[in-house]
């Protein structure tokens, strides 16, 4: 049983919000670059993640995986950090509130939409999103008024619902509003963010090395 973090990642994945989480909580991990359709589907990492996709997390003998888990639950596990609110902390609805729009409704309409395969106006109550306008119009009140989405204090909810709308933008599967534009260029200057994006930019390039 490790007493260091265990990052389990692809350079290319969702893992990059792990990595930046990671770095903006200050404690030491170690990192396990997995590949597709490799070891990610390995038996020995399926028993970390059944369904053989990162990141993963382990500490302790505890396996985490899903980004917004992840990212709560380290908050939660290393609050010296100060990126969760406290349990009774009136806060703490609004920070588990968005974790979880961003990962349930807001990923599923971006998602569909990407795929062709948003729900028809007469099946939207069907769906967990609605509409897509709906989820982004929803998405643009959490974040507004900022600069976080808990105000002056930055916490663990940036960390997902930040990389969903750097994504987002950088792809083009959110449209480029003002608020976005602004919040995600507060966050990706963060030092922790730069640090995070370093580290997994210099894997792509020595994988890429590697092939040449």
């Amino acid at each position: 049983m490790s007493d260091e973090i265990v990052f389990y990642t692809n350079p290319m994945s969702r893992g990059r919000i792990v990595r930046w989480m990671l770095e903006e909580l200050g404690q030491p991990y170690g990192t396990e670059v997995l590949d597709y359709g490799t070891t990610m589907k390995g038996p020995d990492y399926l028993t970390i993640n059944p369904m053989g996709k990162v990141p993963a997390v382990a500490y302790r003998g505890v396996v985490v995986t899903e980004c917004a888990a992840i990212c709560a639950w380290l908050a939660d596990t290393f609050p010296e950090a100060g990126l969760a609110p406290a349990f009774d902390d009136p806060a703490r609805g609004t920070w588990l509130r968005w974790l979880f729009f961003a990962a349930g409704p807001l990923e599923a309409a971006v998602t569909a939409k990407s795929l062709g395969l948003l729900a028809p106006a007469d099946k939207a109550m069907q769906a967990g999103y609605g509409s897509f306008e709906n989820a982004v119009d929803t998405l643009e009140t959490a974040v507004a008024k900022g600069p976080y989405i808990l105000g002056d204090r930055f916490s663990a909810a940036d960390v997902y619902v930040g990389s969903q709308i750097i994504w987002g933008l950088m792809f083009k599967t959110l449209p480029e509003r003002p608020a976005f534009k602004a919040y995600a260029e507060r966050l990706s200057t963060r030092p922790a963010a730069v640090r995070a994006r370093e580290i997994d930019d210099a894997l792509i390039a020595a994988a890429a090395a590697k092939t040449d």
